[in-house]
């Protein structure tokens, strides 16, 4: 008979896996014993926890507020220990859930986490990639960064940066066209145009005063804007990207800046994470590693506006 310690940890990890399979892969035991703590939790509440299919199990709303409170629970319990311990440990350990969109995840956040990872060996980083605002609490994130505004009133949230959306290009292109002056001028020319990968709908160009259009027949179309960016690189379109995108490039002198005159107002980089309780020391270091790193205009390109 599992306690009910053991019954909590199981679930906690169930509601952070595809399948009861994988949570026992996780966890060192069998799908068996995972099936039966979590029927053993259901009879104890009265509720369901978890849709189950033969492919995979999704946690029910009782389910997904119930695992909230187990995991502070948990985290309570593991600090508990660490504080009392005999035994200096080294560094902080544990699960750290951190969500953020693909290109600044690939380019910055990675960067950013490798020396404090180092440093703590026993941090755990799950990093989920979504251009979306994730639901944190459903997706057991710790640490959310997104471009515009968070008023979600689940989560706390703080502006870290400020990001300019520019139009670019590279000299040889501006050598082989007509160098916009207007956006007549400019829609006319070979655009580049990203599409947003959620829903499969184009993502206009934004420009000043609220003005935005979309490319009538674009020269290139993709949903990933790392690939769009090679391209206006290759001098085979204009692009309209974020700063944290083109500065290194605009600063090598490979690209070059048009139409600022028509450039949008700065977005904000945010960084949330959930309202309800503590914040567990593995949390706080990474959430005030991240937030100093976004802040600091020596490695994260700022709008100077």
């Amino acid at each position: 008979m599992l306690n009910r310690m053991e019954l909590i940890r199981i679930f906690s990890v169930a509601t952070q896996s595809l399948t009861f399979r994988d949570a026992a892969i996780r966890l060192g035991t069998s799908p068996q014993t995972v099936t039966r703590a979590i029927k053993e939790l259901e009879r104890t509440f009265g509720e369901p926890l978890f849709h189950r299919s033969t492919r995979q199990v999704h946690v029910t709303a009782f389910g997904a507020e119930l695992a909230l409170q187990a995991r502070e629970t948990l985290e309570r319990v593991d600090q508990l220990f660490l504080a009392n311990s005999k035994h200096e440990e080294k560094g902080i350990a544990g699960r750290v859930g951190i969500t953020a969109p693909h290109a600044i995840g690939k380019l910055y956040v990675i960067e950013y986490l490798k020396p404090l990872m180092r440093e703590n060996p026993g941090l755990s980083i799950d990093l989920s990639l979504d251009d979306q605002l994730t639901d944190a609490v459903a997706s057991k994130i710790d640490i959310g960064i997104r471009i515009g505004a968070v008023r979600d009133r689940r989560y706390i949230a703080r502006t870290v940066a400020r990001v300019d959306l520019k139009i670019v290009a590279t000299p040889s292109l501006l050598d082989a066209v007509q160098h916009p002056g207007s956006i007549e001028e400019l829609k006319r020319l070979p655009l580049s145009m990203l599409m947003d990968r959620n829903n499969g709908r184009p993502w206009p160009w934004v420009l000043a005063e609220g003005q935005a259009f979309l490319p009538v027949s674009p020269a290139f179309t993709c949903d990933d804007p790392e690939t769009e960016r090679e391209i206006v690189l290759a001098g085979l379109a204009f692009g309209q990207m974020p700063s944290y995108l083109a500065q290194p490039y605009l600063s090598e002198g490979r690209l070059v800046e048009v139409m600022q005159q028509d450039a949008p107002a700065p977005t904000e980089l945010i960084m949330y994470r959930p309202q309800s309780g503590p914040v567990a020391p593995r949390v706080r270091l990474v959430y005030d590693h991240l937030v100093n790193s976004f802040s600091n205009p020596d490695i994260f390109p700022q709008s100077k506006r």
